[in-house]
Order: C-alpha cells, then structure tokens, then sequence
C-alpha cells in the first residue's frame, strides 16, 4: 500500500475513533491533496501513540452541578475561592481575592444581564470542573482552563479558581447560564466530548501530554462489567452467554473495526516507524472486546499478526484479517 492511500485510512479510521461525532468525517477514504491529508494522518499517529505506547494521561472535564438562584450561586462562589482567601479570575482576566472582592463579584452576577432571584426554578449557573493527574503543573492546568474557557464560554460570564490542595491540580468554573446574547446554556453529551478535546488540546500547547479518548476508544470494559460478571470472571465461572465480549454495542464494533483498519495500514506501510507503531495496536487491540488474537504463523511474512473480530460473517473474510 503506498503511503498516500495508508495516510488516507489513517485519517479515515482515525477521526472516526478519536473525534467521532464532534467532526464531520468523510465515509470514504480521503484522496485529496497531499499536503493536508499527511498532516491529518501524523496527528492520527501521534494520538495512536500517545494512546497506546506512551499511555498518556486522561483530562476529566466534569460538571459538577449548578445553582438555581444567586443564594446556590454565591454559596459555590464562596466554596470555591474559600471565602475568597483563594484568588479568582473572571472571565475579563481580571484576577481578584478577599471577602469584599467576592460580594462585589456576587452583586455582578445577580445583576449583569437578566436579574437572578435568590432562588430560581431554573438552573442559573453550571459548575464545572477540569482536572489533571497528580504530577502536573498546576500554573499550567490553570492556564489551560483560561484558554478553555474562552474558547467554549466565551460568551458567558465565568469564574475560574485553581486549586491545589489535593494531590490532582484542577480548576473550578463557575458558569453564568444566560450569556451575552440571552442565549442559554444547555450542555449535552456531545458537548462534554468536545469540551474534554479542547481542554485537552490546550494542555498539549502548553508542553503537557494528554488524551482525551472515550473508554470505547481505549477498549476499557470498568463501566460495563458488572460486579456478578467480574467475580464470576474471577473465579472461573464466567459462560460465554455472560460474558460482555459477545455482547458488543455499536460504539464497541465501531472502535474495534477502526483499531483493526489502522492496524492493517500501518502494517503494509514501508516505514519501519509505522510498522512498530502497527505491533502496539496490535498488542493494545488485543484487549478490546470483541477482538481476539490470531496466531503469527498464519500470517504472510511481512504482515502483522493479525486481530479477528468475533462477531459472524456473512461473506469469507480476507487471509489474515476478518472484519
């Protein structure tokens, strides 16, 4: 396969299992120019190895509530900033401490745009929370939160306070609902994916190395075993009608279809560096549900052993590979 067409099913494969509904991705192969379609495929193969090499660490982006009138909002504001002897910025930059700078920030909000009551029906406000694993620098897990939050919030009024006093440095943002324009706030599951990527994307400019990939796209099984599947995994009790590896949703056979496509490409690459990148999914693949592993001996010389999807055929697969 020669690299234009490898770096096409990189790009193909890629952006469906790393970025999935939050980019339009083409259902074919891509085959325009050069130029663009390498760049997109080096970040593939970055990610992949951050993913699957490296192991690199996951951004949690949370929402961790809200408040339903100012009395809930000014009680998280005081939580947050510890009554404000932690220093709070907002989202003109403006970075300020103490109890008399934090009533005056609560009197901004109960005011700015639409009033808000003491207590509401609504939801006035989201909290959210971004957070990085122990060992990160915390100025930079700060700074990554601002540009986050202009990127995504811009167009609300927003608090953000770091804190360090736990072993994971994060950022606490408190969001205003209705923003400039009187448009509301209303974050769904899509949102949550995409605000995980930019969180993360920032991070990597700031020099830090880390993921934002879905538990689908590692092949994690912790939310889906339940706790009669693992105990009877563990003691060797587990049917094949229990186990979760032939129950597979449509996420799952998704993500263990592009594991096996990229897998192929790199494998008939030239590079030696796609080559071993190839082994790694290889090796990572084996894990996820659904796929199992095919012994090298029944592969052509040059090919990588290969990774078998369980679920039936309708047609004969290719030598070596079944999809």
């Amino acid at each position: 396969m020669n690299v234009n067409r490898i770096d096409g099913v990189l790009v193909q494969w890629g952006d469906r299992l790393f970025y999935g509904s939050n980019r339009l991705v083409n259902s074919r192969t891509p085959v325009v120019g050069g130029s663009a379609v390498q760049t997109r495929a080096n970040a593939v193969r970055r990610r992949i190895q951050a993913i699957v090499v490296r192991h690199a660490p996951q951004v949690m982006v949370k929402v961790t509530g809200g408040g339903r009138g100012m009395g809930a909002i000014a009680a998280h504001l005081r939580y947050i900033s510890k009554s404000g002897r932690l220093p709070f910025e907002d989202d003109r930059g403006v970075v300020r401490d103490g109890p008399e700078a934090l009533r005056d920030l609560v009197d901004q909000w109960r005011c700015g745009g639409a009033r808000i009551p003491e207590r509401s029906e609504r939801r006035e406000a989201f909290n959210i929370m971004l957070s990085m694993p122990a060992g990160t620098k915390p100025e930079i897990v700060r700074n990554a939160a601002r540009e986050f939050a202009a990127a995504e919030l811009g167009n609300h009024r927003f608090v953000m306070v770091l804190h360090t006093h736990q072993a994971n440095p994060h950022v606490h943002l408190a969001v205003r609902v209705e923003g400039r324009d009187g448009r509301r706030l209303n974050p769904r599951k899509q949102d949550l994916r995409r605000w995980r990527e930019v969180f993360a994307e920032k991070l990597r400019g700031w020099g830090i190395e880390a993921e934002a990939s879905s538990q689908v796209t590692r092949g994690s099984r912790h939310h889906n075993e339940r706790l009669w599947q693992r105990k009877a995994r563990e003691q060797g009790r587990a049917t094949e009608s229990s186990s979760t590896e032939t129950k597979l949703t449509p996420s799952r056979r998704h993500a263990a279809q592009a594991w096996c496509e990229i897998a192929k490409a790199l494998a008939s690459s030239d590079e030696m560096a796609d080559r071993e990148l190839g082994r790694a999914v290889v090796d990572n693949a084996r894990w996820l549900p659904g796929v199992r592993y095919k012994p090298p001996e029944k592969q052509p010389q040059r090919e990588l052993p290969g990774l078998e999807r369980t679920m039936p055929q309708k047609t004969r697969p290719e030598p070596g590979w079944e999809r």
